[in-house]
């Protein structure tokens, strides 16, 4: 089971992986949003734990759906005309990143999600306080070392193939600008 630990991996991955900003790790901001947005779901813990002392009381309940992941998509990225620190990330990245939680737990764990929500409504079941939650989410976080592992080798893969993207796009536009070619003739050159 994905915890927040996890469930942050791979927002990178997918940040990554979909996001024209591949600075991110260079702005404290953009990785801060990453982690609230790809932890966002969660938020239906912290209601139960507040609301009826049982983290479990809305868990996997609507904000473990498309729709709120459409809807607080599209309100993420409105939060940074109200407060300059949010920093300014798209519809689609905010989207995905909250999705990505719930794919996650979706294909990661047993209990089933509300991703179809409100035609289906599925909730965690058991009960668990505030220290049961806080020990699961501190030292429960050692099961998330694989998914930590996988989504930094991808974010790793992303890395490396974007430079040879970049190597290769600025050798085409040199070839061009040097040898006063056009584009295809410099592609040919590259390529071969």
């Amino acid at each position: 089971m994905p915890l927040p630990l996890g469930h942050s991996a791979i927002g990178f991955a997918t940040h990554s992986l979909i996001s024209n900003d591949k600075g991110c790790f260079k702005k404290w901001q953009v990785a801060i949003f990453i982690v609230i947005l790809s932890n966002l779901p969660d938020i239906d813990v912290l209601l139960g734990l507040i609301l009826q002392n049982n983290g479990s009381a809305f868990h996997r309940g609507p904000t473990h759906s498309i729709l709120f992941a459409l809807i607080m998509g599209f309100v993420a990225p409105k939060s940074s005309t109200l407060w300059s620190q949010i920093p300014k990330i798209s519809f689609k990245t905010c989207f995905c990143l909250i999705l990505s939680h719930v794919v996650a737990d979706y294909f990661l764990t047993s209990s089933p999600v509300s991703f179809y929500w409100p035609f289906e409504i599925s909730w965690s079941t058991g009960n668990s306080g505030w220290v049961q939650v806080l020990h699961t989410v501190f030292f429960g976080a050692v099961e998330d070392a694989g998914i930590l592992l996988t989504c930094t080798f991808i974010i790793i893969v992303i890395m490396i193939l974007g430079r040879f993207y970049f190597l290769r796009k600025t050798k085409l536009l040199a070839l061009t600008i040097l040898r006063g070619q056009t584009l295809e003739e410099s592609k040919h050159i590259i390529d071969n």
